[in-house]
């Protein structure tokens, strides 16, 4: 019965059949159709029924199964959405009210993302969680280190400079007072006397 917008299949097998061509009897077998739907969705759940195991399916649920199973909500889709449909519209909202009766808002929302939309959020969560477990973390670390900044710069090798004895001299200080480098670098200057100063 899912066809094209406007026709419905004649039910005695002709094919496909337009709106205007519809006679009477098909228009009434339509519209039982529709109403002994309703009323299977319609009957009350059974208050012994409910004392089943958690998870398993309803009474209700396994009608509503057996009726996607056929295709009859694409049916109701389409008479739904069709305009030329639209004598149906109350019937088929009708049988759609009852096919949610027992579910709230909340759980139809919640269904839509399904399990993999709370494995997402959970496993977020998880991530969140480990994060600001690493940024404290971070932080006790950096608190624990001492704040004065070590005044060692390394020792390199001057190759080609030698020192005393024919060995290449060791610099001790930062690459960048490389340039200022001198033998007597870190020496104590000689004191002159007053008086040979010069003037």
């Amino acid at each position: 019965l899912g066809v094209p917008t406007g026709t419905m299949r004649d039910p005695h097998g002709s094919g496909p059949q337009d709106w205007e061509q519809r006679q009477e009897e098909d228009t009434l077998l339509i519209e039982r159709i529709l109403l002994l739907v309703r009323n299977v969705l319609h009957v009350p759940p059974d208050p012994t029924e409910d004392q089943g195991v958690d998870g398993d399916a309803s009474m209700h649920d396994r009608v509503l199964w057996a009726l996607h199973i056929s295709g009859m909500d694409d049916l109701l889709k389409f008479l739904a959405s069709a305009q030329v449909e639209q004598q149906w519209a109350l019937h088929v909202l009708e049988i759609i009210s009852l096919m949610f009766r027992d579910q709230s808002p909340e759980e139809l929302a919640a269904l839509g993302q399904g399990p993999v939309g709370a494995e997402h959020r959970e496993d977020t969560q998880e991530l969140e969680t480990l994060r600001q477990r690493e940024l404290a973390e971070k932080r006790a670390r950096a608190l624990q280190r001492p704040s004065r900044h070590s005044r060692f710069g390394g020792s390199y090798v001057l190759q080609g400079l030698k020192s005393i004895g024919d060995r290449d001299v060791v610099f001790h200080k930062g690459l960048h007072n490389l340039k200022s480098y001198s033998h007597d670098l870190g020496k104590q200057p000689q004191r002159v006397p007053r008086p040979r100063q010069a003037a």
